[in-house]
């Protein structure tokens, strides 16, 4: 059967469909709905038999779908797309935590790959990638007209061979071009040492390995310091975020009972709350969480539990903005979308989508070489292209969720919490980390008093 024939029985079944809706009883507005979706569908179709019939180069039948699905997605929000078989693959290594690359977060923002943030230790944060760097040519090849899976597609693969890029980074002169040698991604999520009587753990990225190597590194640092122990900083600066049950555990090993995160669907008719457990893996010692412009998604939501429930203190600098929660669908032909499903909230009911985290603390990072603050645009999911408006500043957003239904609800997350408005330093060395550290100090010592 030609592809003619195929499209002309789709029409004629989603006709049929029309039918079956008008027998059940549906409304003249819901018949006129099928109606009009039916001449879409036929424009659909005559478009589809013009470029195959008259394009000036012969183009396949699978190039043409794909690129209907995926325009679709990607015409909705900066996060929906579509994977082909080959594309699934490598995500789903990515999110085991190892695959060949160049090992950096991206995004797709006016037509080019921004960099949301490089991963610790890969080709690229050695390289000297950095945060809202525009990745302009891979190489050679103009990344303009691509899809951001297509643009990934080129910049990962197979170990040791190089890849060349031009990269405009804001503030510089002249494009920059960099030649990156791919390597085996490994996603190290957990990495910990101790400074002093402070553990320090540093969380990458969530991945399937997040969860155990949490439990390794509470468990060695409870090892080696004991009831010296003052407390510990979480740093989850540059973690793009990951996969959502993830970050709802490392949450949970902080927090003693209420609400983690709640994910909403469309016009809040399904709700979903997750709870922590009893039980604080440091029993209530001073916790400090480091985020930066780089942490985003699912490390917004451990950010976001852990200051709302006024467990720890939120140094940095205010986080990427990613409220929303993002499924990944099979499909046939071993191919898979990736769809914007659900916002998410953190306790007190506030969605971060397009506005971040707010640290309790504002630290800015400064140049090692240079006095002077660094202050570079701040590029956000705000700032992207099509990103989604925040579900908060629908007016009368209360009204809407009456009569909803609602899992797991905790009776503690309808505490309102009030934030105090942040506190503004600027450190003169390194520094955020050595705030950090020295504010667990303080803590510790202000609570034996």
């Amino acid at each position: 059967m030609n592809m003619k024939k195929i499209i002309a029985a789709t029409l004629c079944a989603i006709g049929l469909f029309a039918i079956v809706l008008i027998e059940r009883g549906f409304t003249p507005v819901s018949q006129a709905a099928s109606s009009d979706t039916y001449k879409q569908l036929n424009l659909f179709g005559d478009v589809f038999e013009r470029i195959r019939s008259q394009y000036v180069r012969e183009v396949s039948d699978e190039e043409l779908i794909e690129a209907a699905i995926n325009g679709m997605l990607t015409s909705l929000d900066p996060h929906s797309s579509f994977m082909t078989a080959k594309n699934f693959k490598k995500m789903q290594s990515q999110t085991k935590g190892e695959y060949g690359g160049l090992g950096m977060n991206v995004t797709m923002e006016d037509g080019v790959v921004k960099v949301v943030a490089p991963m610790d230790g890969t080709p690229a944060f050695k390289a000297g990638i950095r945060a809202g760097d525009y990745i302009t040519r891979i190489n050679d090849e103009t990344i303009m007209g691509l899809t951001l899976n297509e643009a990934v597609s080129k910049m990962t693969g197979k170990a040791g061979e190089s890849v060349d890029l031009i990269i405009y980074r804001k503030g510089a002169k002249e494009p920059l071009e960099m030649t990156i040698t791919r390597a085996i991604i490994e996603v190290k999520s957990v990495s910990y040492h101790t400074e002093g009587n402070v553990g320090l753990i540093r969380i990458a990225g969530f991945t399937e390995k997040t969860e155990s190597g949490l439990k390794a590194a509470l468990r060695a640092i409870k090892k080696d310091l004991g009831k010296d122990l003052q407390g510990v900083v979480l740093d989850l600066r540059r973690n793009p975020g990951g996969l959502l049950n993830q970050a709802i555990y490392v949450s949970d090993q902080f927090l003693e009972r209420g609400e983690i995160v709640s994910t909403r669907t469309r016009n809040d008719d399904h709700i979903t709350r997750e709870t922590a457990t009893k039980g604080d893996a440091i029993n209530g010692k001073p916790l400090v969480v480091l985020i930066n412009g780089g942490s985003a998604s699912a490390s917004e939501i451990v950010a976001g539990a852990i200051q709302d429930h006024g467990r720890g203190v939120i140094v940095g600098t205010k986080s990427f903005g990613k409220g929303s929660v993002q499924t990944v669908m099979p499909l046939d032909q071993e191919a898979a979308m990736r769809l914007t499903t659900a916002y998410y909230f953190t306790p007190s009911g506030n969605s971060i989508q397009g506005k971040g985290i707010t640290p309790d603390v504002i630290v800015e990072q400064l140049n090692l070489n240079d006095a002077q603050k660094i202050k570079p645009r701040r590029r956000s999911e705000a700032t992207l292209r099509g990103s989604l408006k925040n579900p908060n500043d629908k007016k009368a957003k209360a009204s809407n969720i009456k009569g909803k239904k609602t899992i797991k609800k905790d009776k503690s997350s309808k505490e309102e919490v009030k934030k105090p408005a942040p506190i503004i330093t600027t450190a003169q060395t390194d520094y955020q980390l050595n705030y950090a550290l020295n504010l667990v100090r303080g803590m510790a010592i202000a609570r034996k008093q």
